[in-house]
């Protein structure tokens, strides 16, 4: 508490009050997180199931070449399920956290991007599950060829299968941050249009370091939507107008602009 020791009493309790806000969002999101997972572990064989369904599709299995290699990888599939499942308890925790810092007709805006921002986080996974995974495994089982044998491990097969698909349901998210970034004034819509080709090269550079593979099919196929994702982000930001102080906050910026010129 060093760093509150030349505030004023009042400064020091609200800073504190932000504080104990924040300490009880942690907690919502951390105890909504555990009590999913535990849930999810009691379903750990189904899920597995769903998690291998690409794969044994294609004719191929799994091999477990460690003793507790099976119980940590499914114990690691229960979080990430529990996350998932909890994903609108924390949204929701993180809006209650910032919620004071909006004004009221921002707050409207929430309640209809709360949803979105679930809904565009299960997108993302759905899409990437269903739609680019089977492509990029059929694609590294051709490029393996006839003269080896496949045997993959089920950790490392789990491990490439989140790391795909985790970062496809964030970057979702994209037109979500672009509107509350573009209703704080911090990004326009002119910007974004200007700098399209910049943008298109750092959504290839990120997509190669995202994608778990060095091969460029998944790096395409994560590229091209997230490109997708940028230019509806740039129509959301048209749509959002930069938030309007109030009058009175307007005044006394007059009047702290006004006293130093007089001065």
């Amino acid at each position: 508490m060093a760093l509150l020791k030349d505030l004023s009493p009042e400064e020091k309790q609200s800073i504190i009050e932000h504080l104990e806000e924040l300490r009880k969002s942690l907690i919502i999101s951390i105890i909504a997180i555990i009590a999913t997972a535990v849930f999810c572990f009691a379903y750990n064989e189904e899920i597995l199931a769903v998690i291998i369904s690409p794969l044994t599709g294609l004719g191929e299995g799994l091999v477990v070449i460690g003793v507790t290699e099976a119980f940590f990888i499914k114990l690691k599939l229960a979080f990430y399920a529990g996350f998932a499942l909890a994903f609108p308890v924390v949204v929701w925790a993180i809006w209650r956290f910032f919620k004071p810092a909006l004004y009221p007709e921002e707050r409207k805006y929430v309640y209809v991007l709360l949803p979105v921002s679930v809904i565009l986080f299960s997108t993302g996974i759905l899409f990437s599950y269903f739609g680019i995974l089977p492509l990029v495994l059929k694609f590294f089982i051709y490029m393996q060829g006839p003269s080896l044998e496949n045997m993959f491990t089920v950790e490392r097969y789990v491990s490439f299968v989140t790391a795909f698909t985790i970062p496809f349901g964030l970057v979702f998210e994209l037109p979500v941050v672009v509107f509350f970034l573009a209703k704080f004034g911090i990004i326009k819509a002119e910007n974004l249009s200007k700098n399209r080709k910049y943008a298109l090269l750092i959504i290839v550079v990120i997509a190669a370091a995202l994608t778990p593979g060095p091969d460029p099919i998944s790096q395409m196929l994560m590229a091209g939507p997230v490109y997708i994702l940028y230019e509806v982000s740039i129509i959301v930001a048209k749509m959002a107008k930069p938030r309007k102080k109030p009058e009175a906050e307007e005044e006394t910026e007059a009047e702290e602009t006004e006293e130093p010129q007089k001065s």
